[in-house]
């Protein structure tokens, strides 16, 4: 036990340090600490020996109830609502289509065995949500195309884990289905988000009418809402992470008191979930079994990548007005990352014998995926003409951290480009009444907002305003540059987004 005390603080430090240095790359932090796991763990330095596979699901089915509390906290309403058909669609029959086609061409196709074909084509029919987040946001897309992929994301690892956890229950049976095994998926898909609403809307409620200046008791608070919800779902045999995605959403997109900071306490933690769930699942790899399931490894990631994932997006996506260039994209951008070897673990858990060897398969396909479709996802965007001009990150940002109830929130607001480009003074803007631009981020500048400023493209525009007057600000603020751009798209090429449509 004094060893992790030394051990675990020094991998993340180095998990930290090794991300920085490699971003320049857009080498994802997921990858970073899954190698710093495997070099330290008992195969290469045997710096830490680590191989309880049971302790190891333990601990990943929580951090996993955090990653994705964390995803639905950050899908917003309207981004869901803009892309909802598309990135539905693929975070749901999308993932049935992916571990059908799987199953159909290792068991036929392969004639791996039953049991082999059924579990792996569940485990990695999902794609990862860290994975997407931590290597397209260094892309510029268009808005349309990168939402639905990180929306997906986000929100198809629920199916995944209830096709895992249907899949397990019916081969530790013994039955290979049957209509209690039809039921009970049915149960965990519809019941989880149920549960994960009603203790959503039960906790606002509760958060909303306490009453205290210590900031310290809504974290706390909102650590044992995420784990009530997936303890309740879990005890009526609903899907806890399916509760506690929807429990996210719900609080996500509607105001409470110290909202921002809660926003911020989630994000991190979600963040060291993620990461120290990688560096465990890197220490319980032995890479000397890879020598004897290299080939059959390489043969799952190609035909997830090339065959399963693009069957999914093409047919999942027909009459949804989804582009060619958006599917091929799409389709390549289905990275799997933390969910798919979470799941892995589960059917050694369960007691399979097959368990060791479905973990081995799916982390070496994940390595794979992450290494080839991350590292290259930058030049499939530009090689299918979708990559945009980047735009900075902005260096500065306000928070609005309320201990009261109050239906004002601070709006942030990208202001497209070009960069440069003049736009209108403050003082000519129409914004609704009580609100007021409080902060102007202009590349390594803060610039101060008065009347006479004359907003600029690529601005990063913070406005104090009434939460329900969002988008009238945000139509005072886009409404002259549309008009702008509307005034020379006669002369300009149609965007790569008005392309693939």
């Amino acid at each position: 036990m004094d060893v992790a005390y030394i051990v675990a603080p020094v991998l993340l430090i180095l998990v930290v340090l090794a991300a920085v240095w490699l971003e320049r790359w857009s080498v994802p932090v997921i990858l970073v600490a899954l190698a710093t796991g495997i070099i330290f763990g008992s195969d290469v330095l045997g710096v830490w020996d680590f191989s309880d596979v049971m302790l190891a699901n333990q601990v990943a089915n929580m951090a996993l109830v955090f990653i994705l509390f964390q995803g639905g906290f950050s899908t917003k309403r309207e981004d869901f609502r803009a892309v909802a058909l598309p990135a539905g669609g693929l975070a749901t029959w999308g993932v049935l289509l992916t571990a059908g086609v799987t199953f159909g061409a290792l068991r036929w196709g392969l004639e791996w065995s039953v049991e082999r074909s059924l579990l792996l084509a569940v485990i990695v029919s999902s794609t990862d949500a860290a994975a997407i987040f931590s290597i397209l946001r260094r892309q510029s897309l268009p808005s349309k195309l990168s939402s639905t992929v990180e929306i997906e994301s986000g929100a198809n690892d629920p199916m995944a884990i209830l096709l895992t956890l249907v899949a397990i229950a019916a081969l530790a049976s013994g039955e290979s289905g049957g209509v209690s095994t039809v039921l009970a998926f049915f149960w965990k898909f519809g019941a989880g988000p149920l549960v994960g609403y009603a203790l959503a809307r039960g906790s606002l409620w509760l958060i909303n009418r306490l009453r205290t200046d210590d900031r310290g008791y809504y974290y706390v608070l909102f650590l044992g809402v995420v784990l009530l919800t997936y303890g309740i779902a879990e005890a009526v045999r609903a899907s806890g992470m399916l509760a506690a995605f929807t429990a996210g959403f719900v609080m996500g997109n509607r105001p409470f008191v110290h909202k921002q900071g809660v926003a911020n306490f989630s994000e991190a933690f979600s963040t060291i979930a993620n990461i120290g769930l990688f560096v465990m699942l890197g220490l319980l790899v032995y890479p000397s079994r890879f020598t004897d399931l290299w080939l059959d490894g390489t043969i799952l990631f190609l035909l997830i990548t090339f065959v399963s994932r693009p069957v999914a997006v093409f047919i999942g996506t027909v009459g949804m007005r989804f582009g060619f260039k958006y599917k091929l994209f799409t389709a390549w951008a289905g990275l799997r990352g933390a969910v798919p070897i979470v799941l892995a673990t589960y059917p050694s858990a369960a007691g399979l014998p097959i368990g060791q060897e479905i973990f081995d398969l799916v982390f070496f396909a994940v390595m794979l995926s992450i290494l080839v479709q991350g590292s290259t996802l930058g030049v499939v965007a530009r090689w299918l003409g979708l990559a945009e001009p980047s735009r900075p990150r902005p260096l500065f940002n306000l928070e609005l951290i309320t201990m009261r109830p109050t239906d004002y929130d601070l709006i942030v607001i990208d202001l497209p480009g070009p960069s440069g480009v003049q736009g209108p003074r403050i003082r000519s803007l129409e914004l609704p009444e009580g609100a007021v631009i409080a902060l102007i981020t202009r590349g390594n500048e803060v610039v101060v907002p008065k009347g006479n400023t004359r907003l600029q493209g690529w601005d990063h525009v913070t406005v104090l305003a009434h939460a329900p007057d969002e988008r009238a600000v945000r139509a005072a603020l886009l409404t002259p540059f549309e008009q702008a751009g509307a005034g020379d798209s006669s002369s300009s090429n149609p965007s790569p987004s008005g392309s693939a449509r």
